[in-house]
């Protein structure tokens, strides 16, 4: 890739991948990495641009992370984050100790003054609102350091060393609750750093084609086709690089919403490719009998979806390579590095241990969700299929709470068609990035028809995102969610219950498991 970047050093802190999402906005490529880089490695990729992010830990503990001390002497702008901020000061010669109660410790959105001399302040006001986090603080500021940005309680908010190019903020400027916060990064990025701008998803488009073209040489690759977003991006982008040596196995599981299946079929079968449907509901279904615990079905499904490709790429003929859709928050979520396992998406985390392919490409898996809806356009396909609302790969098998069973995937299906039929209806489909009902594993006593029910209860839940890194609960008009609980009750038999979602991410997930 010729494009410059920006290497994001990651600690550990729960808003990094926002911070990468935040700079790409600003068209300046970057990846995450962990703080465990060597010096070597920091070298040859050659950042434009250093991030610290946050982190959990206290730099001044025994077994905190720091980065190879050798970052400070690259000649390369840094720019700490809360953590990040405190590792510059303790590194450099300052000292970071516990903030004593009520002084200096802060959580959420505070009040802060800056001066609007620093440039990466240059021409924001001189007050604002950030979002703070932090029970820490910079007792003493290093020689060469001046102090920049302060709140009420703590003096010491924002520092920098701009002969050296180096600064620090305590607060979070890549959440939306830091008012100019988008506005701070790019002052990083271009006045700092100074970025071309030259990350654009053309650009993406033809790096990953000739990608994909150097990989394959003349092999064939299978694609593992949901009809989603992301595998029908991926399978356009693969279809241009090695034209009708891919082949798209569209896997229906049995755990697709309601005619699904026949609408993967029809929209693709419009497309020059070699489709091939495979129905494996059965096979699915007996394998996850009596399976309950979330990240073994994700597992279950994961594995079976390889066994089934290899299956179709022994009929199909030498097949060297299989593709999939996965993008970068399925990474994240997934663990990666020292990152926490948030659920096991079932293309990552979810793989068997061996996997009779040469090799699996991902030509996504570095772009966040709204990315690969913009590559989607780059690459000519249909609004419908790029604004498609995001599934699942394990399907309704994570929206059954709880054990599988055909008769449960149906009424969940028959209820989430209803919520999205509703949701059209009264013309809110454009102002939610995701909505769906799931069927919880609780029962409860109704009344229906003048006699007791003790049925199920469907959840519905709906969120708003840009990235998908984090979501807010979407504030659907009571009259709606009353017309979709009235016929989710009245059509759906078993279910005597309808319960409205309204957690964010986070604390929640999108999907319920």
């Amino acid at each position: 890739m010729n494009n410059q970047k920006v290497l994001i050093l990651d600690f550990g802190g729960q808003y990094n991948q926002l911070i990468a999402r935040r700079v790409r906005a600003c068209h300046v490529y970057c990846e995450v990495r962990p703080w465990t880089m060597t010096l070597e490695e920091i070298r040859a990729y050659d950042p434009v641009g250093i991030i610290f992010t946050g982190g959990p830990n206290s730099v001044y503990a025994e077994h905190s992370p720091h980065p190879d001390p050798g970052v400070y002497t690259l000649g390369v702008p840094i720019l700490g984050i809360c953590y990040g901020c405190q590792l510059l000061a303790q590194e450099l010669g300052g000292c970071v100790t516990a903030a004593q109660e009520n002084s200096a410790r802060e959580y959420g959105k505070t009040v802060t003054f800056f001066d609007a001399g620093c440039a990466l302040f240059r021409g924001l006001p001189e007050e604002s609102i950030t979002w703070m986090s932090h029970g820490d603080f910079m007792a003493k500021v290093p020689e060469g350091f001046r102090l920049v940005a302060r709140s009420e309680v703590c003096p010491t908010v924002g520092i920098c060393d701009e002969d050296r190019k180096f600064y620090g903020v305590q607060f979070h400027p890549e959440v939306n609750h830091t008012e100019y916060g988008s506005r701070m990064l790019r002052n990083f990025l271009y006045e700092v750093c100074g970025a071309a701008g030259d990350w654009t998803m053309a650009d993406f488009k033809q790096t990953a084609v000739d990608g994909v073209r150097e990989k394959v040489g003349n092999g064939r690759i299978l694609l593992a086709l949901s009809g989603g977003v992301d595998s029908s991006v991926a399978a356009a982008l693969l279809a241009e690089a090695v034209g009708k040596r891919l082949t798209c196995v569209f896997v229906d599981h049995g755990l697709m919403r309601k005619n699904e299946g026949d609408e993967v079929e029809a929209a693709f079968s419009r497309w020059d490719l070699n489709f091939i449907r495979v129905d494996a509901e059965e096979r699915f279904l007996t394998h996850l009998a009596g399976v309950t615990e979330p990240e073994q079905k994700r597992k279950i499904i994961g594995e079976e979806f390889i066994r089934v490709f290899e299956a179709e790429a022994k009929k199909i003929g030498r097949v060297d390579f299989l593709a999939q859709g996965t993008i970068y928050p399925d990474v994240i979520e997934s663990g990666a590095g020292e990152a926490a396992v948030i659920k096991s998406h079932h293309n990552v985390g979810g793989l068997p241990d061996y996997v009779d392919f040469r090799e699996i490409i991902e030509p996504l898996r570095m772009l966040f969700k709204d990315e690969v809806r913009e590559l989607g356009r780059e690459l000519g396909l249909p609004e419908y299929l790029v604004t498609r609302q995001p599934f699942p790969g394990p399907g309704l098998g994570i929206r059954v709470i709880g054990e599988l069973t055909k008769k449960k995937l149906d009424m969940v299906r028959e209820a989430d068609w209803i919520f999205r039929d509703e949701i059209a209806k009264a013309g809110l489909q454009d102002r939610m990035s995701q909505y769906f009902a799931a069927l919880s594993n609780m029962r409860s006593v109704g009344v229906m028809g003048d006699g007791r029910s003790y049925d199920y209860a469907v959840v519905l839940r709906s969120v708003q995102t840009g990235d998908f890194m984090t979501a807010d609960w979407s504030r659907i008009p009571y009259e709606v969610l009353d017309r979709v609980s009235v016929r989710i009750v009245n059509e759906v038999p078993g279910v005597n219950r309808v319960l409205y979602d309204i957690t964010s991410k986070p604390p929640a997930t999108v999907e319920m498991e």
